[in-house]
């Protein structure tokens, strides 16, 4: 008797699967966004590293060569400008200016933005949509009624005149940037702490507060920095209003000192390079923050 030996049944392999990252072909738009890319950094960055490299230089040096390269690198002009008491006056000046700009529009920009985000009122779109054609009236058409009423307010040449308008001016930014973010904040926490026993108060303080940093981050650098760099109220409400110079902002003292020290080139470039440094400072540090808050309101 003869055994029949019968093969084991055998399945089919499944095809092999095309990997995923495959080589993709040249793309030849890739050089145009980079060349791109490289000219606007350039023409970004060149002038300020201009006026930075050509602080360290003479004058004579500067209008002998405006382009070389600095040699020898001298640090008078910058030890010069450190130890003026005008300088620190005005950054004394423009720190009060940016820090209560900032603080106002922080505080009344998150209110109102979670008023229009979170509650439910007639109105509300309207009050949203002025708020947005906000952001098309310029400072300059209100420069005169602005400088009359604080005339008469008696705000004329005081910090206060500046820091109130700068605060109108940036909350049309302030909410349009916070409401979405506001918004986008799940209602299931609000109901969750409403269970808890928390009021309306006590969400927007212990909840809504803290996620909303990112958003509140954004705001505040971006009204710091425009507080910083403001020329046109200043020059209109404290260098109009009799403010002693050595108290003039940054921008204003700029200014100043170019007209006064116009012939010393590189201590003009050496003041304006001091000047830039608290502002740039302040945006490098919270630069991861501005752009998670800005991707928060816009996925909002």
């Amino acid at each position: 008797m003869t055994a029949v030996a019968t093969a084991p049944a055998t399945t089919p392999s499944a095809p092999e699967q095309a990997p995923e990252n495959r080589k993709r072909g040249f793309d030849w738009g890739q050089p145009w966004v980079y060349l791109v890319a490289l000219v606007a950094a350039a023409v970004s960055v060149g002038p300020v590293a201009y006026i930075w490299l050509n602080g360290f230089r003479t004058t004579a040096d500067i209008n002998r060569d405006p382009g070389a390269w600095p040699d020898p690198w001298t640090f008078d002009n910058y030890a010069t400008v450190l130890g003026s008491e005008r300088f620190w006056g005005s950054v004394l000046s423009s720190t009060l200016i940016a820090a209560g700009t900032t603080l106002g529009v922080v505080t009344l920009g998150v209110m109102a933005a979670f008023a229009i985000a979170r509650y439910d009122f007639r109105g509300r779109r309207g009050l949203y949509a002025l708020f947005a054609a906000g952001l098309m009236f310029p400072v300059t058409v209100a420069a005169l009624p602005l400088s009359i009423l604080l005339r008469q307010l008696e705000l004329h040449g005081t910090f206060l005149g500046v820091i109130i308008p700068q605060i109108g001016f940036a909350l049309p930014t302030t909410i349009i940037i916070l409401v979405p973010f506001l918004r986008a904040i799940p209602h299931e926490l609000e109901e969750a702490a409403s269970i808890d026993g928390a009021s309306r108060i006590g969400f927007f303080w212990r909840i809504m507060l803290p996620l909303s940093t990112p958003g509140l981050v954004t705001v505040g650098v971006l009204a710091f920095i425009a507080s910083w760099n403001a020329y046109l109220l200043p020059l209109l409400i404290l260098g109009a209003g009799g403010m002693p110079q050595d108290l003039w902002p940054l921008p204003l003292g700029v200014q100043q000192f170019s007209t006064q020290y116009s012939v010393q080139t590189g201590l003009v470039l050496a003041y304006t390079s001091l000047s830039m440094l608290p502002a740039l400072a302040f945006f490098l540090f919270a630069e991861k923050r501005i752009v998670g808050g800005l991707t928060g309101a816009v996925k909002g």
